[in-house]
């Protein structure tokens, strides 16, 4: 067995060679659960900071800091509590919270005790209860009322519709406050919603009660530990279950390549997010990093982005965990404080646009190493190279034991050709992937390699380069949402004939739903009042959709399906237009064609004496490639 300390060059393709050839996967001697590994990391760095935590954003507000031998008490006590309930090694435990110490202890104890559903809070009653419903979740821990959230009424609703679930923990953030905000929150906190019939338990007092060791004895044997949905915007949940295996796959990579007991990681990601637990948190388990969670939102706390680069001066972070909305929104802001300390930004979740990464390094001095991960594959497949050549707007090199196929038309492609990315590595349980069986149906590829539903190419360098979706997924800031449920809201309207709904291009969040309509004979509807109609039938805000365009006739196949890539061509053009005229740029989309290598682009034409870096400056806020139609290639790819 490899020291847990054993770290290896991750700067080209030759050293990710290396550390795969150094010995097979099944060779690595990793301990058999997530809990063996809190275990081993405990009695090597028990004293270390583990992770800190504040309610507020300020940088001198108060904070918590656990050691690594204090979040393994805290595991070990909401491990035995939830046996207490009766939560045996194939029941399931939800937890609907935000960013909190209790967050990460339930983490682990379900994981140890059975198995963990985290739970999106922004996620709205219904979609909330049909996960539950999805996992058959028999313990479900949220926050007790508290000023400024609903959350513990939305679950409260949720609840009505869950029949499976027989207990109630309730996490209290008050305890984080101290006095006078403390009194004052204290007298404004909302009455306690308990209209579900549920049992009711206090988190902290019934933990309080267990000792800090494990009580009973873990099975040893790989099994299912976690399950994290994707998608959240139907009322038909996907849940993808994930292995101890897997999860332990992915924090060996981190402590392998990435960090060790000295990082410091800012993760200001919550924790219902696969991005935070696995990738980031999990491999701070196995390093013994020190990991920093700022407010129960993180970066959609309060206060959080003016007071960012003070908090990582506080703290000395090392490394920023971010995703390309964040990026956007932190470039807006001074870099007001001592941020010397940052070695390096990972960002991931979504596509990032050249131009943010330039800025942020101008801005910082510091480079981002992008990366690519799915729920699917318990997370990470890709990453530039923290050490490398960082190639601006590609995701990296697989991963060491991550093995990366693009294929089109069930055959490999040959280099540089775009194709379906299918992955295979220790991650992915091939067969098993989700919990309903149904939707396991042609998701691999010769039944090994996961077909991932994006587009990409492998570059002669080994970098990986993303493309496109061969999926209709729309991925809002890393957020998915499911164009149906758009289609079916303005559907439901008596004047719409065809609706078909695609992401366009946005330089804040990747991109942002948009849709196209038919409209019936006769009809006399306008597009906003469409927007209205639709956004009044669809419960997630993110998927409502930004622009409604009315066509005279949708793009269809032979068939009579609405064909998408016609429309993602119109969204590219009208959005890559209208920002070149608000830049007072000469220039505008010639027409967006399709290039095996780098899927839609754009080609341009000048309509006056147009400056090439005015262009790149404004079509590199997004992520969509481009080139003068002329044939001068200066695009973003």
């Amino acid at each position: 067995m490899l020291d847990v300390a054993t770290r290896y060059e991750f700067a080209t393709r030759a050293d990710r060679d290396a550390a795969e050839a150094d010995m097979a996967w099944e060779e690595r001697g990793l301990p058999p659960t997530v809990h063996a590994q809190l275990a081993a990391t405990a009695e090597r760095h028990g004293r270390r900071a583990a992770a800190s935590y504040q309610l507020t954003a300020g940088p001198k507000d108060r904070n918590e800091t656990l050691t690594w031998a204090e979040m393994l008490a805290g595991a070990n006590r909401a491990a035995n509590l939830l046996r207490s309930l009766g939560v045996g090694e194939g029941d399931v435990v939800a937890y609907v919270l935000p960013n909190a110490m209790e967050t990460l202890h339930v983490l682990h104890g379900a994981m140890t005790a059975g198995i963990v559903n985290p739970i999106n809070p922004l996620l709205e009653p219904e979609q909330i209860a049909a996960i539950l419903r999805e996992s058959g979740a028999k313990v479900v821990v949220t926050l007790r009322a508290f000023p400024k959230t609903d959350v513990p009424q939305k679950v409260a609703k949720a609840l009505e519709s869950a029949p499976a679930v027989e207990t109630v923990l309730e996490v209290d953030l008050l305890r984080y406050l101290a006095p006078p905000r403390s009194w004052i929150a204290g007298m404004i906190r909302p009455k306690n919603p308990a209209s579900h019939g549920k049992r009711v338990l206090s988190f902290a007092a019934e933990a309080a009660r267990q000792p800090d060791r494990l009580t009973f004895a873990e099975p040893q044997g790989d099994r299912v530990a976690a399950m994290f949905h994707t998608g959240g915007t139907t009322g038909m949940p996907k849940l993808a279950r994930h292995w101890h295996s897997g999860i332990l796959y992915n924090a060996w990579l981190g402590a392998s390549l990435l960090y060790d007991e000295e990082s410091v990681l800012m993760c200001p990601l919550p924790l219902f997010h696969i991005f935070a637990v696995h990738p980031i948190w999990m491999s701070a388990v196995r390093a013994g990093s020190h990991v920093v969670f700022p407010t129960p939102q993180g970066y959609r706390g309060e206060g959080v982005f003016d007071q960012f680069w003070k908090l990582v001066e506080r703290y000395r972070a090392t490394f920023l965990i971010t995703v390309p909305t964040a990026i956007s929104a932190l470039l807006q802001r001074p870099v007001d404080a001592d941020v010397s300390s940052l070695k390096t930004a990972i960002s991931g979740s979504a596509p990032l646009p050249v131009e943010l990464y330039r800025r942020f390094e101008k801005a910082t001095g510091v480079a981002i190493a992008e990366g690519y991960g799915l729920t699917e594959a318990t997370c990470l497949v890709s990453c530039n190279p923290i050490d490398g050549v960082k190639k601006v707007g590609s995701v990296g090199f697989p991963l060491p034991y991550t093995d990366v196929r693009i294929v089109r038309d069930g055959e490999d492609c040959a280099l540089g050709d775009m194709g379906e990315i299918c992955v295979s590595n220790p991650g992915i349980a091939a067969g098993q992937t989700y919990s309903d069986p149904t939707r396991n149906r042609d998701l691999y590829h010769d039944e090994k390699w996961l077909r991932t539903g994006d587009l990409g190419r492998m570059d002669e360098d080994g970098y990986l380069w993303i493309t496109g979706r061969a999926k209709d997924v729309i991925i809002r800031g890393g957020h998915n949402i499911d164009p149906a449920e758009i289609e079916d809201a303005l559907m439901a309207h008596e004047q719409v004939a065809f609706a078909g709904a695609i992401g366009q291009p946005d330089g804040h969040a990747g991109e942002v739903p948009c849709a196209y309509v038919e409209l019936m004979e006769g009809a006399t509807v306008t597009a906003e009042e469409l927007r209205e109609f639709a956004g009044s039938r669809i419960h997630e805000r993110a998927a409502r959709p930004r622009h409604v365009e009315v066509l005279e006739e949708l793009p269809k196949t032979a068939v009579g399906k609405v064909f998408k890539p016609d429309l993602r061509r119109l969204a590219i053009a009208r959005v890559y237009d209208a920002a070149l005229a608000d830049a007072g740029v000469a220039a505008r989309v010639a027409e967006v064609v399709e290039d095996r290598h780098r899927g839609l682009v754009a080609r341009l034409e000048r309509t006056g004496d147009a400056d090439d870096a005015a262009v790149a400056r404004v079509l590199g806020e997004h992520t969509r490639p481009w080139e003068w139609a002329e044939g001068h290639a200066l695009a973003a790819s």
